[in-house]
């Protein structure tokens, strides 16, 4: 699997127990299998309302890469971008801080925003939470 990202949850004792105990009876090989499963079947369940939500809002679903030579074409169009994402958004290590500043108008990442330190400083106003 590429482009994992790990979280850390909060359970209480008994459903951890109540893991244990699926995992034990070999339901799942572990508890992560057990939690990624939980979360895809649910994700599955609201396939429909992400769909339409990404529709709505205009968002560009998946992993989503940045380099300078995009930006410098739009820069000399006299454009500017805003980043809506669900999933990965990459600004490639060629982009200047100068240059998102000339270009990107605003970020929005629903997963995972990677960039270097100086550009994400540089848009630090410009990126929606």
């Amino acid at each position: 699997m590429a482009d994992i990202e790990k979280i850390t949850i909060n359970l209480s004792v008994v459903d951890l127990g109540k893991i244990d105990l699926l995992v034990n009876e070999g339901f799942y090989t572990n508890r992560t299998d057990l939690i990624r499963t939980a979360i895809r079947n649910l994700l599955d369940q609201h396939a429909t309302a992400v769909e339409q939500a990404v529709v709505r809002h205009s968002i560009a679903m998946g992993v989503v890469t940045v380099t300078g030579k995009d930006l410098e074409k739009r820069r000399a169009a006299g454009e500017k971008v805003s980043y809506h994402v669900l999933g990965l958004l990459i600004i490639e290590d060629d982009v200047a801080p100068e240059l998102a500043l000339a270009t990107i108008e605003s970020v929005k990442v629903l997963g995972v925003f990677r960039a270097n330190k100086a550009v994400k400083e540089a848009l630090v106003e410009r990126i929606q939470s």
